[in-house]
């Protein structure tokens, strides 16, 4: 996770003028609902709440009225009436914002809902080099040609030099509507990249993510849901504990004569939930998203992984049922400060305080924890669908 940028002078294009057809839905899938939400509505949260304005949504002719019911409540949205094609659609939004003065401008498809902020951050950040920015992952499949029909095996195509396309784009402003502008063939380019390249323009390749998968077919709809309405997670965590450093318990400073040592601010419990938070969502651990070999994350606040991990399981379409927490040590006395602690975690995960608790026991003295050696903690976490 990299640090977050500065979206002052950045706007956005929400592309959903088309019809989305094969996702078998009653309306265009743009506002069909998914996740407890209309699809629109996700991808123009996340880039609200990231603080990006104005927000253009370029919509089919006669769709405001359900448009504006998908994102009630959103400050910042404004409409147009896409083009024909998508890259249509996209000129007349680029259009429209020329009063605005952006700098930047990221260009998103509706059908990809779940908009990670750290995808925003690196696009923006490559901005700062190149002229034009995409997300994409790499190929996994072995991958080979066709036959003109389509039912036979051509030659074989080398994965390596190829990938995934994501949106958001990312564009200078100036630059991007220049190019569809000067663009003189039939506007039927496959993205906004391509228009870009055609223009003299080099685009940056960023990290995408695997959540930011477009929604296209019925399947992903799946009549309503297709993933459990409930999922749980379990993590379990150990620190040592030494002279000369503080004592972190559940984002809360004790006061000790020892504290507990590691690559960020150890602190035993928040490590532990994030696993378990995390892993009800199967997507991995701390260490994957935290490395301790990244020296960003030296003597870092242990309330930055936990808020990660929350944001992750949201994005996921879920929510906190409850998460139980279970401190493991001799010293010092945990009662005193529980209160405190599940306050806290509560307040860091933006959660009411009553689905979170905190406990402790020991080991009677037994191992190194009843040696006084160290602190474990073991989390239990329960999601539910949103």
């Amino acid at each position: 996770m990299t640090s977050e940028a500065n979206l002052s002078d950045v706007a956005a294009l929400v592309v959903a003028a088309g019809q989305g057809l094969r996702a078998g839905q009653p309306v265009p899938k743009q506002f069909a609902p998914w996740r407890g939400k209309p699809v629109l509505r996700h991808s123009v949260e996340a880039l609200a709440q990231a603080g990006i304005t104005p927000i253009i949504v370029a919509i089919p002719e006669g769709a405001e009225e359900i448009a504006r019911a998908c994102v009630a409540g959103i400050d910042g949205v404004r409409f147009i009436t896409g083009g024909e094609t998508r890259q249509q659609s996209v000129r007349f939004g680029l259009e429209a914002m020329q009063g605005d003065g952006p700098r930047l401008v990221l260009i998103h498809d509706a059908a990809r809902p779940v908009l990670p902020r750290a995808v925003i951050d690196r696009l923006v950040e490559a901005l700062e080099h190149f002229p034009g920015a995409i997300p994409a992952l790499p190929v996994v499949d072995s991958l080979c040609h066709a036959d003109p029909r389509g039912l036979k095996m051509g030659a074989p195509a080398q994965r390596e030099a190829l990938r995934r396309v994501q949106t958001p784009q990312a564009f200078n402003y100036n630059d991007i509507l220049a190019a569809h502008q000067a663009w003189a063939q039939t506007p039927i380019a496959g993205d906004d990249a391509q228009v870009a390249q055609a223009h003299g323009l080099d685009v940056a390749l960023v990290d995408g993510d695997e959540v930011l998968h477009k929604l296209t077919y019925a399947s992903d709809f799946g009549n309503g849901e297709t993933r459990p309405p409930v999922r749980m997670g379990t993590g379990y965590d150990v620190h040592r504990l030494e002279d000369g450093e503080e004592l972190w318990l559940c984002g809360v400073k004790i006061e000790h004569h020892r504290g507990l040592s590691g690559h960020s601010d150890a602190d035993v419990a928040i490590h532990a939930l994030v696993d378990a938070l995390l892993g009800a969502v199967a997507l991995g651990d701390i260490g994957k998203h935290f490395p301790p070999s990244d020296m960003q994350w030296k003597g870092a606040s242990s309330d930055r992984f936990l808020a990660h991990a929350m944001k992750l399981v949201r994005e996921a379409g879920y929510q906190l049922g409850n998460v139980d927490v279970t401190i493991i040590c001799e010293a010092p006395k945990i009662g005193p400060h529980r209160d405190a602690m599940q306050v806290r975690l509560a307040a860091i995960m933006e959660v009411p305080e009553a689905l979170v608790s905190v406990k402790a026991t020991t080991t009677e003295k037994l191992g190194f924890t009843g040696r006084g050696e160290g602190i474990a903690c073991q989390a239990a976490a329960v999601v539910v669908r949103a």
